[in-house]
């Protein structure tokens, strides 16, 4: 989840969406001890370590389709991101979007990426699969211009800038998630990962195409 969530929002920085600043934090043994919630208790503890921060938004409203105008270029974008990261968490129920100073920003890409949990050659084999979630996206009907966010992506995701991003994830996550592969394997497949499947953007993008038509 925290691979997810750092690797999916730095994407989206990449790319000119608006992400709330992402910071690396030491979360002491003794973190949550006092939370009376036994539940809760437990998430905390096992949140100790090197965790992940999130700026909060103070102020910030959830997006409310009906009340928020988005424009086509920035839907577009955020469907062109979720189509290419596999992020099945953007819908009307549960949307993860925020409006702060009324601009739209992204939060919670956690869910985003699961193909790394079904196997050990997920990396190769999963790129070019397809993404029918991509009808229940909550921007999709406004994502009329996912040829020039498509462009304007492959401009801004060149091979150095992903092998930068995927040198930020920390040894301790990769062991956490696979202790039979050392780091340096595991980023060189998230790697692999993110450059197949920009390879076949044309693929997802033609189907979130036929997905909005589907709905207009």
């Amino acid at each position: 989840m925290l691979i997810a969530e750092l690797l999916i929002g730095e994407v989206a920085r990449i790319l000119g969406l608006r992400v709330p600043e992402l910071v690396f934090c030491e979360l002491a043994e003794a973190f949550g001890r006092t939370e009376p919630d036994e539940e809760i208790q437990d998430l905390l503890r096992a949140s100790t370590g090197l965790n992940l921060g999130l700026h909060f938004l103070q102020g910030a409203n959830t997006f409310d389709p009906l009340v928020t105008k988005v424009s086509a270029a920035e839907a577009s974008l955020v469907v062109w991101l979720d189509s290419f990261t596999l992020n099945v968490d953007r819908s009307a129920r549960n949307t993860n979007l925020l409006v702060w100073h009324q601009q739209l920003w992204l939060i919670d890409h956690g869910a985003a990426l699961y193909v790394h949990h079904t196997g050990p050659d997920w990396a190769g084999s999963l790129a070019s699969r397809a993404f029918p979630q991509i009808r229940d996206h909550v921007l999709l009907p406004w994502a009329s211009e996912l040829a020039t966010a498509d462009a304007g992506a492959h401009e801004r995701l060149t091979p150095t800038r992903l092998q930068q991003l995927v040198a930020l994830l920390p040894d301790d996550w990769l062991r956490a998630a696979d202790a039979t592969k050392p780091p340096e394997a595991q980023r060189q497949a998230y790697y692999q990962f993110l450059t197949a499947r920009l390879a076949a953007s044309a693929t997802f993008v033609s189907e979130a195409n036929a997905a909005r038509l589907a709905l207009v």
